[in-house]
């Protein structure tokens, strides 16, 4: 007895393909991302509300996220799976706090970056949702969908480069952006991030770490974050040295100390990555 295979209908197989795939649920992510960020803008100074609609919207944007994958993809979204999803995300955060404390250490050492007081705890809260909004957008827009798309056509080594130059690149919008600062983000950022997700092909260290760094260099050391505004955190500090140390207007990042840890860790990352056999091959080893 023959069994025929069904045949998935024509728009299906489109959604399904991976620039289909970019294009409209990483449109549709990178959308929301914005509206977020709008209301960040809106509400700023009014951390709750803040919060609240972080939250909301990231939830919405994960719902997307993990319809498209089983309704579209026919697959199980194992990179958003709950099993082990506060234990991978600790590590990121570890990873990403400790990388930028280490950053900050050595400025510290070298006398760049003085401490000159604290501010009350309440410096804390409001990078709560920047943080939250995009540890959780980003790398839902960059790792879920831009890198595994690129990943599946060209393989994995080739979606680090190409996802870590658009990651770069998208940061020069931001107001105090430098090309300096976006090539250091893409090479350092892009890779570490990249390998995050490719130790565990699991989302939740990327997140992590994103909100972790993100977090520690506004909320704690009040650093300029990414060439945004520079909002005041706990650690009342001055930074004050030469911009390939300090990262001048872009913030740490753009630092050297940045560049060298970060990618440290990314190659360090992607090294037990492979030999894990994460790595996808191009297609034309396959």
């Amino acid at each position: 007895m023959e069994h025929s295979i069904p045949v998935q209908p024509f728009w299906l197989r489109v959604l399904q393909f991976p620039l289909s795939r970019i294009l409209f649920l990483g449109g549709t992510l990178f959308y929301l991302m914005a509206v977020n960020n709008g209301y960040l803008e809106q509400y700023k100074g009014d951390p709750v509300r803040s919060l609240a609609v972080t939250i909301g919207t990231g939830l919405l944007a994960i719902a997307i996220y993990v319809g498209y994958g089983k309704f579209i993809e026919r697959r199980e979204v194992n990179e958003l799976s709950l099993p082990g999803m506060g234990r991978e995300w600790a590590i990121g955060a570890l990873i990403g706090a400790g990388l930028f404390s280490a950053c900050v250490l050595i400025l510290f050492i070298l006398g760049i970056y003085r401490i000159e007081g604290l501010n009350p705890w309440t410096f804390l809260i409001p990078a709560v949702a920047t943080a939250l909004s995009a540890g959780v957008f980003e790398e839902l827009v960059f790792r879920g969908v831009l890198f595994r798309s690129v990943e599946d056509l060209l393989g994995s080594w080739i979606s680090v480069a190409l996802s870590s130059f658009v990651f770069g690149a998208v940061h020069l919008v931001n107001p105090e952006a430098t090309l300096a600062g976006a090539v250091y983000v893409g090479i350092e950022a892009g890779l570490l991030l990249a390998a995050a997700y490719l130790v565990t092909r699991r989302l939740w260290i990327s997140i992590g770490a994103h909100m972790a760094w993100n977090y520690s260099e506004g909320a704690i050391f009040s650093s300029v974050v990414s060439g945004g505004i520079n909002d005041p955190g706990l650690i009342r500090s001055s930074i004050e040295g030469p911009e390939l140390l300090t990262g001048g207007s872009f913030g740490l990042e753009s630092s050297v100390f940045a560049l060298v840890l970060c990618t440290s860790a990314g190659l360090i990352m992607m090294i037990i990555a492979a030999r894990r056999g994460h790595i996808v091959p191009p297609p034309w080893k396959r």
